[in-house]
């Protein structure tokens, strides 16, 4: 573990200290939820932030690694401080709003929440547009010392990331990842990450895909560790997670939260 955090303050001393921080407010985030009772919808305001805190956190510590990969470069730097930007000020935006108890997502109540919502879903595509330039330099670039099984993990773990990180516009155009639940109902699903067991809900696919840029490299590098191996795991994985969306957009669950006693 001492390896894993020297190695990323050597990479990219900047976002690494900005993981942490996303990952120490995540934490407080959770210390939050013990002691303030304040809800959103029913559910614990705290949780919100702590969820995008620690998905920030793995997110750029992840983008860190793979900077190690492309060298240095004024181009790299630029893009390490515009992460730290746009997620400072999208999780700074959801903080503020579950510290009063408002939404963050889907608030278009007033000009002001409208004009932020926007702002924010600006930096969401923003972070995705920008991660995938960069992750396109390892499918053009030479990278003789990195295992091809591994390269192609990163790479199928990149398009997938994109293509499911923008999926999120879905969510925005509906304002509501639940589809099939009554008009303007927010439902109360699994554990912490509250996915619904009765309704079709959006954010599964939103997670697999963009959570594909750690799972598939890890995958390819301890398990599989061959080409033909890491692509078909790719295409399975793309297509588990492409069910999980179109059973959502039909109004269904995601069938393996049938564990959690949901329902077909």
């Amino acid at each position: 573990m001492n390896y894993f955090f020297e190695t990323l303050k050597t990479r990219n001393e900047a976002m690494f200290y900005f993981g942490l921080l996303c990952l120490a407010g995540a934490l407080a985030c959770l210390l939050l939820a013990r002691v303030q009772p304040t809800q959103v919808l029913g559910i614990n305001a705290w949780y919100k932030p702590f969820k995008f805190l620690m998905s920030s956190a793995i997110f750029v510590w992840t983008m860190t690694w793979y900077l190690g990969y492309l060298g240095k470069s004024p181009a790299l730097d630029v893009y390490a401080w515009g992460m730290i930007v746009l997620f400072t000020f999208e999780n700074g935006y959801i903080i503020w709003q579950a510290s009063r108890g408002e939404l963050s997502h889907f608030n278009v109540r007033t000009p002001t929440y409208s004009m932020l919502y926007s702002l924010m879903a600006f930096a969401a595509v923003g972070i995705a547009v920008w991660s995938m330039c960069i992750g396109s330099r390892f499918f053009i670039g030479s990278f003789p010392d990195l295992p091809t099984a591994y390269l192609w993990g990163i790479r199928m773990g990149f398009l997938l990331f994109f293509v499911f990180s923008l999926q999120g516009l879905s969510m925005g155009g509906r304002l509501s990842h639940n589809v099939g639940a009554p008009e303007g109902m927010f439902t109360i699903g699994i554990p912490l990450l509250n996915w619904s067991i009765k309704y079709g809900d959006l954010r599964v696919a939103h997670f697999l895909g963009m959570h594909a840029l750690q799972i598939l490299p890890l995958l390819s590098w301890y398990v599989l560790r061959s080409v033909p191996a890491t692509v078909i795991a790719g295409i399975l994985y793309g297509c588990l997670t492409l069910l999980s969306y179109l059973e959502a957009l039909a109004g269904k669950p995601f069938w393996l939260l049938s564990l959690f006693g949901g329902s077909r």
